[in-house]
């Protein structure tokens, strides 16, 4: 059986465009990228003094569980060297799992869906563009309406 997961990738360190595209490609040995959206600059959130992001969104069908995707996704982190030296530091690549079918998840290592993404307009900008009607399982909203919630802010550019 396979699902859809709607996944937020983000880099700031190094080619930054080059490992959002390696990681797309890497996404294939977890199963079928089924879209992915423009590349977006966006600032950085919480820690602030650190180069600016380019985020992207990818919709992925696969087979595997919600766990199982987490632990594939901090996998392809690790080959391409993520270090978690700080928290909501520089990196240079961050994947986050956004949404999975319809699916709530709320376990000790992963929250579906994202716990944030509703507040975060480098998350919606890119996910509005793939999936404006994928519906947040918990807030019973589209991905449209919780962009178009969002209040003023948050610089977000579509490169």
């Amino acid at each position: 059986m396979s699902n859809l997961a709607y996944l937020s990738l983000g880099s700031n360190l190094g080619d930054r465009e080059k490992h959002l595209r390696d990681a797309i490609q890497r996404l294939e040995a977890v199963g079928s990228v089924r879209s992915v959206s423009s590349i977006y600059e966006t600032e950085p959130v919480e820690f602030t003094d650190q180069r600016v992001f380019l985020n992207c969104a990818v919709a992925l069908e696969t087979s595997s569980t919600p766990t199982q995707l987490m632990h594939q996704l901090l996998e392809i982190e690790r080959v391409m060297g993520r270090q978690r030296l700080q928290k909501k530091g520089p990196r240079t690549i961050d994947l986050d799992i956004l949404l999975f079918g319809d699916e709530a998840v709320n376990t000790a290592g992963l929250t579906i869906p994202h716990p944030a993404m509703q507040n975060r307009r480098f998350v919606l900008e890119p996910l509005a563009e793939i999936a404006p009607d994928a519906r947040h399982p918990v807030i019973k909203k589209t991905v449209k309406q919780l962009l178009e919630d969002l209040p003023p802010g948050q610089d977000v550019r579509k490169t």
